[in-house]
């Protein structure tokens, strides 16, 4: 009976040190520099300046090779 009255939510005082180890354990404290969340990404753009980059290089390698 004592089991069925600790699942209801009340803790037990002898599972709070457990349940604070636990919680440290899922989740460690960040050390260190803590960063911000990255900018959204423009894929368009991207895309363009790779496609760019690509054909920058192809011209650059047929002028080597002439």
């Amino acid at each position: 009976m004592a089991s069925r009255a600790r699942r209801g939510g009340v803790p037990a005082p002898e599972d709070e040190p457990r349940r604070k180890e636990w919680a440290e354990q899922q989740a460690p404290a960040p050390q260190g520099l803590v960063l911000p969340p990255p900018l959204p990404v423009d894929y368009g753009v991207f895309m363009q300046g790779l496609v760019q980059a690509m054909q920058t290089q192809d011209h650059t390698q047929a002028a080597l090779q002439a």
